[in-house]
This record gives C-alpha cells, sequence and structure tokens, in this order.
C-alpha cells in the first residue's frame, strides 16, 4: 500500500555582508530514472531576483544553473517534493547469460560506453590489501554484491561528518569510519577495481517508521526521517544501474531517491559555485511528513479511530446488558507459520512436524495468561475419511469459580523434553493412583503390541527385506513395523488400569479383564495405547446391559462444583469385581473402560477414561496430581476430555488443512473481546505464526482457514437465539438483503461450492421455503420451544450438496437433535476470512454486536426477501457496489444509535479489494482494482484410490473504474472489446467488470479457452479512432520470471503486484470503433471468454 510523503528542505547561506555570487549549479531534482514516483516537485529560490535555466549534464542529471545579477546577503534555496512510497523489488532484474556470475568481462562495445566508470585511483597499501581479501570464486552476481555490501557496511562505522569533500579510501580505510559519502566512494573504487562499472550517487533517504516491529533483526527508525544521503550503483549487463547502500548494507529501495549520479562525487554535489570571500553562517533543515496513506492492514486505525471504536463497543454492551441480550461471542482464528510459507502443512496438509510444536508453544503462552491452574488435555481432534490418522487437540480447561484443578504447573510434562520415563514408572504410578481411589493394585496390567500380528506381517514381506528396512511404500507402516521390531516384541508398552464410575455414580470401580490372551494385546496401529486396547475381546454382555456413557444433558441445572479438598478426600471404598463371566452369561458387572499410563520419548503421558460427570473427571486429575507429587514425576494427560460443563471453560487448538486453528473462550463483554483478540494475535505473533498469506503472484489473503465467529450465551438456556428466535431471522434476512455482508469479509473461494454459501447460492427455491419457515416462527416476546428453529431452518441453511455445517449461517450447535453437544444455543457465521490485524477483527465483532443490538430492539422482517438472481454474481462482486451496498448498512445502525463510521471498514476493503493501478489521460482517470470471482467444483475424475473433484480458480475479474469520462467520445476498450460502463449515478463516473482466463490448468470450465493476459487498456477517442492512451495488467511477471518460492513478507508480496501493472502499453495507430455489446444477464461485465 502507498504513501504519500512531502520532503521539505531547506539550504540557508547568511552572508555577513551583501555578497556578489557566481552562477551557482543546483543538483537536487530527482533524476529521471528514480525508481520512487515524484508527484510533485518544486524549487524555490532567495533572493528572488535571478535567473534559472534547468539543464541535463552528460549522465543525464538535472540542473538548475542559478544567475544573480546583484549582490545578496543571503543564499536560500528550498525544495518541497511529494513522492510515492510504493515498495519495489531491488532484486527485480535480470542479466545477461554473461554476467550472472562474478567476475565478469564487459563486451567491447559496453567497455567503451562505460570507460568513465571504470577509471581507478592509484593502488595504496590499505587499499590493496582490502581489496585482496575479497574472493574472487565465481559467484551468483547478486549473491557476490550482498556479501561486499554488507562486508563493507560492518567494516566501516558510520560518522557524521560536517567536512566538505570526500575521503581518499585509503583514509577511509585507515580510520574504519566515515560519512555515507566516504563509503559509497570506496565502494565504487572497490568495484571498479573488480573490473566493474560503478558511479557515485548523492540524493534522499526517506525512511518511514515501520507499522509492526520487526521479530528478528532491527526494524528501522523510530521516528519518519529524511537526509541527504549518498551511495553507489554499479552497472550489471542486462539490469542496467543497480543501486547499494555500503552504509546501511542493503540494496537501495524505494526510499533512495537519486538527484545526481557522477563517475566521480565533486560532480553530484548537491550545490556548487563561487561566491566572494566573506563571513558565512550555514543551516540545513530537512523534514518528511505523511500526507496520504492508503488504508492499509498493518495499521489499519489512527488512535482517535480506535477510541471511537472503544466507545461505541461500550455503549452497545450498555445497550445488550439493558435489554437482557445476555449475548457470548467467541471465535476460531486462524494462523499460518511465519518462517515456512510453502510448507505443505501451511498450505494443503493438516498435519506436519512443526504444526505441532508451534501450536504447543503458543498454547503454553495463553494457558499461562489465561489458566495458569488449569487442566492441560493433549487429546485426539478430528478424524476425516482418508486421514491415516485423527488429528490432535490440545485443550486447555479452568473451572469458572476460580477454584484450581492443577495446581503445580511444573508436574505437566513439556513435549520438547524427555524426563526419562519407563513401563516401570507407568506401573507404580498406577499404582499409586489405584491406591488413592482405594482400588487394589493387582487390576493393574501390562499391555503388548500383539506379536501374532507383526510376526504375520513380517512373514507377508519381501524374500530379500529386513523388518527394519521393509521398504514398504507407505511411510507410516513402514516406520511402524521398524519401531516394533527395534524394541523388540516382548516389550511393555504401557500399563492399564480398568476404572470407570458405577450406574449410580457414587462410587468408583475396577476389576479383572477377561481376555482370551494371557496378555493384553493391543490392536496394530499408532495411536497412544488407550485408544488400542482389545476392547471387542472383553467378555461378551447383552446390548441392554453394556454401561454406556451418556453425555450430560447442558439444559440442565448443575450445582456448584466441589472445592480442592472435597476432591482429595476420598472416602468410600471403591467396588472391586473379580468373577470370571461365565459360557453365555452377559457379564454386566464388569469394568470396561480403562485408565492407562504410556512412556512414549521419555515422557508419561496418562490416557483418560471416558466418564459421564465433570465432578468425577476433577476427582481422578486431582489423584493424578498427588501421584505425579508424590513419584516426582511430569506428565501429560490424553484420551477423553472433560464432559462438556458450563462451569468449565476451555480453549483449544487443533490442526486443519494448511493452518492452526484456535477455539477461542467466549466473552460476554467488549472489553473481553478486546483483551482476547489483541493478546492472541500478538502472542500467536511471538510464535512465529501469523494471520495472512501471500500468492505467488504477491496478491494479500488471510490464512485460507476463516476466522468464523461463533455467537450464544453464557449457557444454552442464555442463548438469546433460543429465547428470541426472531433474532436469528433477522440476520439471515438483513445479510440476505445485503449481499456486502457475505462478501465483504470473505475469502478467496466464493459462490454455491465454498465452505460457505449464501441461502440463495445453494439452491434456486430457498428463498421461497425460507420465507414459508419465518412465517411459522413466533414473534417477539411468545413462548418458543427451542427445538423450533431448528426444525425449521436445518434443512435450508445448507451447500448444495446438503451440508449443514458448510453454510453461511451454521446452526449445527444450536438445538440440533443429534446429542446434548449439538444442543448449546451457538450459531455460527462461517463468512469471515482471517484478517491480518487484531483490530480490524474486533471492527467486525463490533459490527455483529451492533446489529445484534438493533435486531433484539427492533426486529428485522421484510415481507419478501431480495430476488437478486444473476445481478449477485455481477453486481455484487464489483468493489464499488459492495461499498455502496454497506455504505447503506452504515447508514441503518447510524440511525439506530450506533455511530459507526465507513472509514473503520477502509482497511477492509483495501485488504478484499486491493487496487491494481490507476492512469489518468486528459483529465480521465482510470482505476483498476481486484473484484471477486466465484470458483466452480467440478466433475468427478477417477484417482488412485478413489475419485476427485478439482477446483477451478483460473478465472479472475478486476473491476474498472472511470472519472471525468464524456461518454459521448470516448470508450474504454479491453484488448479491443468495449468494456459495458454503467453509470455510477455521478457524473462522469462509471464502473464494469472484466472477467478473463488468469491462467491455464489441466482441468476447468471451457479448456479450449486460451490465457487472455495481458489485458491491455486503451482510452478510444472515438471522434479520432485512435487510443488516448492505456495501461497493461500482467497475470504474470511480464519478463517471463518463474518465481518458485512464496514472497517472504508483504514488501515483496507489493513488489510482485507491482511489477504487474504499467501506465503504458496503448493499441497504437488507427483503430476501428467497436461496437459495444451488453449481456443481459451479466450487464455489468465483460467476459472476454465470449470474444
Amino acid at each position: 500500500m502507498s504513501i504519500h510523503v512531502a520532503l521539505h528542505h531547506v539550504t540557508h547561506y547568511r552572508y555577513d555582508r551583501a555578497v556578489e555570487l557566481g552562477p551557482q549549479i543546483v543538483r537536487l531534482r530527482p533524476a529521471a530514472h528514480s525508481r520512487t514516483r515524484i508527484l510533485s516537485y518544486a524549487l524555490k529560490v532567495s533572493p528572488e531576483q535571478h535567473f534559472i535555466n534547468w539543464q541535463q549534464d552528460p549522465q543525464g542529471n538535472y540542473l538548475a544553473r542559478l544567475v544573480f545579477p546583484k549582490k545578496t546577503e543571503e543564499l536560500r534555496i528550498e525544495v518541497d517534493l511529494v513522492a510515492e512510497m510504493a515498495v519495489f523489488n531491488p532484486f527485480d532484474f535480470f542479466l545477461e547469460p554473461y554476467a550472472e556470475k562474478i567476475p565478469f568481462a564487459y563486451a567491447a562495445d559496453e567497455r567503451k560506453e562505460l570507460a568513465p566508470y571504470l577509471e581507478t585511483l592509484p593502488l595504496t597499501p590499505k587499499f590493496k590489501a582490502y581489496l585482496d581479501g575479497i574472493d574472487r570464486t565465481p559467484l551468483p552476481a547478486v549473491d557476490f554484491l550482498v556479501a561486499l555490501n554488507q562486508r563493507l557496511s560492518e567494516d566501516i562505522g558510520y560518522l557524521i561528518r560536517m567536512e566538505p569533500g570526500v575521503q581518499t579510501p585509503e583514509h577511509t580505510l585507515e580510520h574504519a569510519s566515515g560519512s555515507c559519502r566516504d563509503s559509497a566512494w570506496l565502494l565504487v573504487q572497490l568495484l571498479r577495481n573488480l573490473g566493474l562499472a560503478a558511479r557515485f550517487v548523492s540524493g534522499y533517504l526517506i525512511q518511514l517508521t515501520a507499522d509492526v516491529k520487526s521479530l528478528d533483526g532491527p526494524s528501522g527508525t523510530d521516528v519518519d526521517f529524511t537526509d541527504l544521503h549518498a551511495w553507489c550503483e554499479v552497472y550489471l549487463p542486462g539490469a542496467g544501474w543497480i543501486g547499494l547502500d555500503a552504509t546501511s548494507g542493503l540494496f537501495a529501495s524505494e526510499g533512495h531517491i537519486p538527484l545526481a549520479c557522477s563517475p566521480d562525487p565533486s560532480s553530484a554535489a548537491p550545490i556548487s559555485g563561487l561566491v566572494e570571500p566573506c563571513e558565512c553562517q550555514f543551516s540545513h533543515e530537512m523534514s518528511v511528513e505523511r500526507i496520504w496513506e492508503a488504508p492499509r492492514v498493518t495499521k489499519p486505525y489512527t488512535e482517535e479511530q480506535w477510541l471511537a471504536i472503544q466507545s461505541l463497543g461500550r455503549q452497545i454492551d450498555a445497550d445488550l446488558l439493558d435489554g437482557d441480550v445476555r449475548l457470548t461471542m467467541g471465535g476460531e482464528p486462524t494462523f499460518v507459520s511465519i518462517d515456512d510459507p510453502d510448507g505443505a502443512e501451511w498450505n494443503t496438509a493438516a498435519l506436519g512436524p512443526d504444526k505441532r510444536r508451534l501450536s504447543a508453544e503458543l498454547f503454553q503462552r495463553m494457558r499461562q495468561h489465561y489458566a495458569p491452574k488449569g487442566l492441560v488435555h493433549f487429546g485426539q481432534g478430528k478424524w476425516y475419511p482418508g486421514e491415516q490418522l485423527p488429528r490432535w487437540s490440545l485443550n486447555c480447561y479452568w473451572r469458572r469459580d476460580g477454584v484450581p484443578i492443577w495446581h503445580n504447573a511444573a508436574l505437566i510434562a513439556d513435549e520438547q523434553q524427555d524426563f526419562g520415563a519407563d513401563g516401570e514408572l507407568a506401573g507404580r504410578f498406577l499404582a499409586s493412583v489405584a491406591e488413592r481411589l482405594k482400588i487394589p493394585t493387582r487390576f493393574v496390567f501390562p499391555a503388548y503390541e500383539d506379536n501374532f500380528y507383526y510376526l504375520w506381517r513380517e512373514g507377508t514381506l519381501p524374500q530379500n527385506v529386513s523388518a527394519e528396512d521393509s521398504r514398504i511404500e507407505e511411510p507410516l507402516e513402514r516406520a511402524r513395523l521398524r519401531k516394533v521390531f527395534s524394541q523388540g516384541l516382548d516389550k511393555v508398552i504401557g500399563q492399564v488400569l480398568p476404572l470407570a464410575r458405577t450406574v449410580k455414580g457414587d462410587q468408583w470401580q475396577s476389576g479383572r479383564w477377561y481376555l482370551r490372551d494371557e496378555h493384553c494385546r493391543l490392536v496394530p496401529g499408532d495411536s497412544p495405547l488407550g485408544y488400542r486396547l482389545p476392547l471387542g475381546s472383553q467378555p461378551w454382555v447383552k446390548a441392554a446391559e453394556y454401561p454406556f456413557i451418556h453425555p450430560q444433558d447442558p439444559n440442565q441445572d448443575f450445582p456448584a462444583l466441589p472445592d480442592t479438598a472435597q476432591l482429595q478426600s476420598q472416602d468410600s471404598a471403591a467396588i472391586a469385581e473379580d468373577r470370571a463371566p461365565k459360557i453365555d452369561e452377559s457379564a454386566d458387572w464388569l469394568t470396561r473402560t480403562a485408565f492407562c499410563a504410556e512412556a512414549r520419548e521419555g515422557r508419561l503421558y496418562l490416557f483418560m477414561p471416558p466418564l459421564e460427570r465433570v465432578e468425577d473427571y476433577l476427582e481422578l486429575v486431582a489423584a493424578i496430581e498427588a501421584t505425579a507429587q508424590e513419584l516426582r514425576c511430569p506428565v501429560l494427560l490424553e484420551g477423553y476430555e472433560p464432559p462438556s460443563d458450563p462451569r468449565l471453560s476451555n480453549f483449544r487448538i487443533t490442526p486443519d488443512p494448511g493452518v492452526i486453528e484456535v477455539n477461542v473462550q467466549p466473552s460476554a463483554t467488549w472489553d473481553e473481546l478486546v483483551e482476547r483478540t489483541e493478546f492472541l494475535y500478538e502472542e500467536a505473533r511471538q510464535t512465529r505464526l501469523t494471520t495472512e498469506k501471500f500468492l505467488i503472484d504477491g496478491r494479500h489473503t488471510g490464512t485460507g482457514g476463516g476466522n468464523h465467529f461463533v455467537l450464544g450465551g453464557a449457557t444454552p438456556a442464555d442463548s438469546p437465539f433460543l429465547r428470541r428466535p426472531d433474532l436469528l431471522r433477522s440476520l439471515i434476512s438483513y445479510w440476505h438483503n445485503h449481499p456486502s455482508l457475505s462478501y465483504l469479509f470473505s475469502g478467496l473461494f466464493i459462490g454455491p461450492t465454498s465452505q460457505a454459501p449464501r441461502v440463495d447460492e445453494a439452491r434456486n427455491d430457498a428463498l421461497y421455503e425460507l420465507e414459508i419457515a419465518f412465517a411459522q416462527m413466533p414473534q417477539p416476546g411468545e413462548e418458543c420451544a427451542p427445538w423450533l428453529v431448528d426444525r425449521l431452518l436445518r434443512n435450508l441453511l445448507i451447500d448444495v450438496t446438503g451440508n449443514t455445517h458448510r453454510a453461511e449461517f451454521c446452526i449445527d450447535k444450536l438445538y440440533s437433535p443429534d446429542g446434548a453437544t449439538g444442543r448449546l444455543g451457538l450459531l455460527e457465521l462461517r463468512a469471515f476470512e482471517m484478517p491480518p490485524h487484531a483490530r480490524m477483527s474486533l471492527a467486525q465483532q463490533l459490527l455483529l454486536r451492533a446489529l445484534v443490538a438493533r435486531f433484539w430492539r427492533e426486529p428485522y422482517a421484510p415481507p419478501k426477501l431480495a430476488r437478486w438472481g444473476t445481478e449477485l454474481h455481477d453486481r455484487f462482486l464489483l468493489p464499488h457496489f459492495i461499498e455502496q451496498d454497506f455504505a447503506d448498512v452504515i447508514v441503518d445502525l447510524n440511525a439506530a444509535g450506533y455511530p459507526v463510521r465507513a472509514e473503520w471498514f477502509a482497511a477492509h476493503l483495501e485488504f478484499r479489494f486491493p487496487k491494481v493501478g490507476d492512469y489518468a489521460v486528459s483529465g480521465i482517470a482510470l482505476e483498476l482494482r481486484q473484484a471477486l470471482e466465484p470458483w466452480h467444483v467440478l466433475g468427478e475424475e477417477g484417482a488412485v484410490g478413489g475419485t476427485v473433484r478439482y477446483v477451478d480458480s483460473s478465472l479472475e475479474r478486476l473491476q474498472v473504474k472511470l472519472n471525468g469520462l464524456p461518454p459521448q467520445r470516448y470508450l474504454l476498450t479491453c484488448n479491443g472489446i468495449p468494456v459495458p460502463l454503467q453509470p455510477t449515478g455521478r457524473v462522469g463516473e462509471f464502473v464494469a467488470g472484466v472477467r478473463f482466463r488468469a491462467w491455464q490448468p489441466a482441468n476447468c470450465l471451457q479448456p479450449t479457452i486460451a490465457v487472455h493476459a495481458p489485458l491491455v487498456f486503451d482510452l478510444l477517442d472515438t471522434w479520432m479512432g485512435r487510443s488516448l492512451g492505456g495501461c497493461q495488467y500482467h497475470v504474470a511477471h511480464p519478463g517471463g520470471r518463474n518465481y518458485d518460492s512464496l514472497p517472504v513478507n508483504a514488501n515483496e508480496a507489493e513488489s510482485r503486484r507491482m511489477a504487474r501493472f504499467f501506465r503504458i502499453g496503448h493499441t497504437p495507430g488507427k483503430i476501428p470503433v467497436p461496437i459495444a455489446q451488453i449481456n443481459d444477464e451479466l450487464p455489468l461485465t465483460l467476459d472476454l471468454r465470449r470474444f
């Protein structure tokens, strides 16, 4: 995002009397080859009676030659310019093949032209020694120059030197210090002696304060500043002159504005000329000021704006409290790695080598902040078809009443450490826990791998391989065999203690397990021991007598939890049943669940059994911690989580394809939301996790995993959506009638087959059915059965396949009949992409809270929902109309008493619809922005092991916006085809969309249509029959550069985007005036595939 800065520079000479000035040469105008765009420039000279003549020297530098006809007592030169600070990549160049490595030799014609830049000074001792110390082994040109530039910046200390002129290289090396001009001249001479043409550059250096401090390395200046500076440029065939700043050790960037480039420093002085002898007082002033900043995600708000947002958030809180809404808000923000943007685990894979480690680090940061006395549980997450292993879930639980669950954090094992735990310790641990629960220790027994299975598996291997190196194609199976045979088939894997609560729930029970084998043989696999117990080999029991675990209904009333002392006092003896079942006898007395201990990699993992009541779970945890304290053994809990219970709070971190997902505990107030959101973003950043991605072409996106918001109440009975179903109707209706709410905050993948389709994208008749369902909802204040909303809307809030989870408004956990976990009174809003900045996320949550407060007071119930038809994927995919529609939302909220401002969402608009470029000619201004384009899911195709369905993302859409256009005379064309410009209601302002094929995948819709890039936009003068001018947009690098990695940061991403737009390239010559064609279904869109 560009920033416009005003640079002000004053050089003032005051003489002790009126003196005669000779002609003065001023070199303070940015050079023609400056890569930083100069928007305006002014030079003001005092005394006012002077003559000025603009010239150019042999190097093409701009010179102002000043002649003063009268004597003067002062000479004051004032420069004021406005520069566009937009990032460019200083490494974005191609080299001639012979110059790809240094050293190289210039071609004869080049050497002749570069002769002045190859002249060297006589060698001196220190300079020669330094020169001889430079390794001449051929290296890639960029690597060589980076190393030399950085070495010089480290060897030469920077000092401010007021004396005129430039030090000799010998003097600079001898004192190991110098000003910027001294270091630059030293580098020039070094390069020339290495056979490289180099020149001295004087110019302005502008450095702006970074929006975000760097995690590693310097963050740059603490304040915006500018100064005169000097650096070096080296000539590389194919690339031209490349700037090297020996003071910083960096390549010259957008902050380096060249004023004069010369073979010798003397001809690059900012001001030179004669003056008669006199006393002179010299002063020098420089300043830089930001005068315009594009909305950007790294700094979305000024402090004044943020204070206004905070104030409104608290005002809405007061209204929610007055209305007894009882709203809570949680979320599922997602993060990716800063350091490995190309890794499969941060793009497509759910699991990976670093995802667990980074998640655990973030987990510990959050636990220390929110629940230092909470329970750590590293359990099993979701398990999807096609995945060999289930995903993990890092869970933290704490009591809402503030009573600690786990007292000593030192007894929580670190997964990165080896504590020396082994099988013997596992047995002692379970025996100690059994004693605390008054269970006989004889029921503890060891578990082994299934030796018969692995001997059979070894027998099926090819004759010429071993089990340790089986050459099996599947890596998990190969590793499993190697591990089992390496440790031995007779190794004890862990210890098992049968454990459960009695049917009445008032006592612990245990007993012997009766299995067919003499030993407990585990099911083959890689999961924790507790998931591999041979439960199928336990004695038979009638289905009606099986001791199922039934989750408690979250809608019931719960008493206060027992305190720590009550949990630790185990008075009643456990029931110990030791009777073996007879043949055909239903063994309903046996304990069929177990508490397990397994030593893995020197850490003791404890597998928690399933329990129905949270009180029982906490009692077992208390016994575990007491045992860990006694044995001085840190442990990690896994297995079954605590039962879902409103008396506990929790957060969890889980893996998802390409991201990690943090399920944040719900917040009841705005201040809680602010604290938790900002804390999470910052701690994730400190963990080297980020909230954004950059595509290969430099486009800026969220993580891709979304940032779903979950709305509800502290308990299901408190949920505003169960108490007032009309609130849900209001939100659905308002979202539908304002498509900007669906698309402004969404991710790249939108449309019928996306993760969160709108109701009218899923089925053609959905709106008709939805209106019927709305008519059956009770009026505000009327009694309503909690299951009614689910029954009315469950089959309408779906995607095209009928999936109830993949919907814009997901009610899976509102009051689902599937089980207690679905009756939580929660509404999930899924059409939200992960915003890069915490405050952008908070602005979205503020919007949601404002709408809830408004609809609680004034329900929104239009008699009929809008039928957008094809307009939805025509008009509302363009940022102009999304912004226009969102402005109506803001007007509505202001009318309701909530002063939301449009500028609070400027960063969201810029992030979602980044500016591609602009062009102006003859008073007509053209702007290009990214627009939305739905992705199509294609038909099934055969693949190894099944079928696949590809997603076609090869189409893209741009918005074209024109201002100052007289439509009677001028026409805009794209690749020679008229763009169907539509007036916006403002005189001379028009807008349209251009849809085109950006790249050619192997599988796509219309596979015979080729790529349309580059897009050439012409402002066609229909009277003259020629183009006034135009611009070009390239989908890929126009020079043919094929990037093999994703951008490492926002600066590189922005430079890639800028490299694809040019304010040149119109169609030359006479052009026949084409006839405009407008598609009746998509009147605002030019679809280049139709031409």
